[in-house]
């Protein structure tokens, strides 16, 4: 019976190319203004280039990026990312021999590792990382500081990530950024 029902939606969720015309619709005078407008333009159209154009217009979304894929696959087109706008482009270089020394790019995401604390300053440590890590509980807390080194935060920026280097040393820990 699902199958039936399921038969019976499909068929009235697709719309006919009879039933479309039979009836006036927001979207049969859309295209009934657009294709006025493409009758009058100036410019004459190859008869195979409309039909292709009236045959996508026909398409549903999914239907378009699939036709897309198909397109991008079949002609071999690879995405290209725009580029973002940036100041004009700088006076070029005098050619020399020897090739540009790239600078290491700067890291912008660390980890926060606990390596290791002052034997007086544990209890400091325990609650810092509790209060750091709202999950754990006290218990928690001092496994995890009992079983150093551990990465305390992860993913952090860098100057987040100072900030809580600063924080533990304070205390007596001793961090390291990876």
């Amino acid at each position: 019976m699902a199958s039936r029902c399921a038969a019976a939606l499909r068929a009235f969720s697709r719309p006919s190319t009879l039933s479309r015309c039979s009836r006036p619709t927001l979207g049969a005078r859309r295209w009934q203004s657009t294709e006025a407008a493409a009758s009058t333009s100036s410019a004459p159209v190859d008869p195979k280039i409309s039909a292709i154009v009236d045959d996508i217009s026909k398409l549903t979304l999914l239907q378009a990026s699939e036709l897309v894929a198909q397109l991008k696959s079949r002609l071999n087109i690879q995405e290209i990312a725009m580029p973002a706008a940036s100041a004009a482009p700088a006076a070029a270089a005098p050619a020399s021999d020897e090739p540009a020394e790239e600078k290491p790019k700067e890291k912008t995401v660390f980890n926060v590792k606990l390596e290791s604390f002052d034997a007086t300053a544990k209890p400091k440590v325990i609650r810092e990382v509790k209060a750091l890590v709202p999950n754990l509980t006290l218990i928690d807390a001092k496994k995890f500081v009992e079983s150093l080194p551990k990465v305390l935060k992860e993913n952090l920026s860098k100057e987040d990530a100072e900030k809580l280097k600063k924080t533990f040393e304070a205390i007596g820990g001793v961090i390291k950024l990876e």
